[in-house]
């Protein structure tokens, strides 16, 4: 018997459904090529780790050492204290600055007046277009100790400080001006999420009784805990790189908070180009930050899958 069910239908090919969607692709195209040519390319330049730079044979004519520079690394003070103050910034910064514009797109989404809505919204979204190069000189002219907060303070007779010199105070200024830039950037995307959840929903639990911290609770958090968890998954993926913001300490730090305030990217930069140092033991640095990285993503996925939530695979 030969029914409709039973009829088969032939496969289509990979090659027959390019052709059917041959314009998606071409528009995938120039993203492919990117990635492939400033990402993917490049990669070969980790051999570099195992070996020792050699200027005339270029990193493929390099000479091969082994692991003597991860060897190395193990003894080095200096990379030791750049390790630790990369771990403390990032995660102060993770636990600070990431709730932040959750509460503040939550805060915004309760404005009933979207003029009002639109001028925070516009006014602490702008610093995120500013660079950290004029940002740091905006921040330089009013902290340093011959800026616009000391002559005030020696006008009225206190002492000149600056946090920009100080080791007690500089972390926690990284922390303030970082999210002062970003956080009105990073509340964007939970803004959207919260505008897509029906509004029909916060009416009806209005008309049952729900206070607006219950609707908050209830209704509003459960609509945005998926966009929360993937980017709390990216955040902590990155969190030794963007984490640690080279551009932010590099712009802001000196020889005085080096104790503090000196990161695996501002080590690798001070040491291959002002100090003078072989490439090949800053790579192998640079490739000890990729793989926890790595690490660090596979066990925040794995986590918050566990949780209930989708993860990033």
């Amino acid at each position: 018997m030969y029914g409709e069910a039973n009829v088969r239908k032939p496969k289509r090919t990979l090659w027959k459904t390019m052709l059917q969607y041959k314009y998606f692709y071409l528009m995938v195209l120039p993203v492919l090529l990117w990635y492939a040519l400033f990402s993917y390319a490049p990669m070969y330049g980790v051999t570099l780790a195992f070996k020792t730079f050699d200027y005339r044979g270029g990193i493929l004519g390099s000479p091969w050492i082994g692991l003597d520079h991860f060897k190395n690394i193990l003894t080095d003070s200096d990379f030791h204290t750049a390790f630790k103050n990369t771990i403390v910034i990032s995660l102060m910064k993770l636990l600070i600055n990431f709730p932040a514009p959750i509460l503040l797109a939550i805060l915004l989404n309760e404005f009933s007046r979207r003029t009002a809505k639109r001028f925070f919204q516009t006014v602490l979204t702008f610093p995120h277009f500013i660079s950290w190069v004029v940002l740091a000189g905006i921040i330089t002219s009013i902290l340093s100790r011959d800026g616009v907060m000391n002559q005030l303070l020696m006008v009225f007779g206190f002492e000149a400080i600056s946090p920009l010199t100080d080791k007690e105070s500089f972390r926690p200024l990284l922390y303030i001006t970082h999210m002062w830039r970003e956080i009105g950037w990073d509340s964007i995307i939970y803004l959207a999420a919260l505008a897509g959840i029906n509004p029909e929903l916060y009416e009806a639990a209005e008309m049952d009784g729900a206070n607006r911290f219950k609707r908050l609770l209830h209704i509003a958090w459960p609509g945005i805990k998926s966009t929360v968890a993937i980017l709390l998954i990216l955040h902590v993926g990155q969190l030794l790189s963007q984490g640690a913001s080279f551009d932010q300490i590099f712009n802001l730090y000196s020889s005085p908070v080096y104790p503090v305030a000196d990161v695996i990217d501002t080590y690798i930069y001070r040491t291959s180009f002002q100090i003078g140092g072989d490439f090949g033991y800053m790579t192998a640095a640079g490739l000890i930050k990729s793989v926890i990285s790595l690490v660090l993503l596979v066990a925040a996925n794995t986590i918050v899958k566990r949780m209930g939530e989708e993860g990033l695979y």
